[in-house]
């Protein structure tokens, strides 16, 4: 069992939620709801996951808030 972090937004035009895993690249989906996204990308990282010649060199380490003047 491995653990992912989803970055999740909000299109504002179809209403859909659209995640991505910043630590597998190729891992985005979208959903109606949060649930359908994240059942979506598990099951998108689950066929990642398969492919053993993916490369997996991203190391998530979190968010931070920019401040623009």
């Amino acid at each position: 069992m491995k653990t992912f972090t989803a970055i999740i937004e909000r299109d504002r035009d179809t209403g859909y939620y659209v995640g991505y895993v910043p630590e597998f690249p190729g891992a985005h989906s979208q959903g109606e709801t949060i649930e359908e996204l994240r059942d979506n990308l598990v099951e998108v990282l689950t066929m990642l996951m398969e492919d053993e010649d993916l490369p997996n060199e991203v190391e998530f380490i979190g968010t931070q808030q920019i401040v623009v003047a």
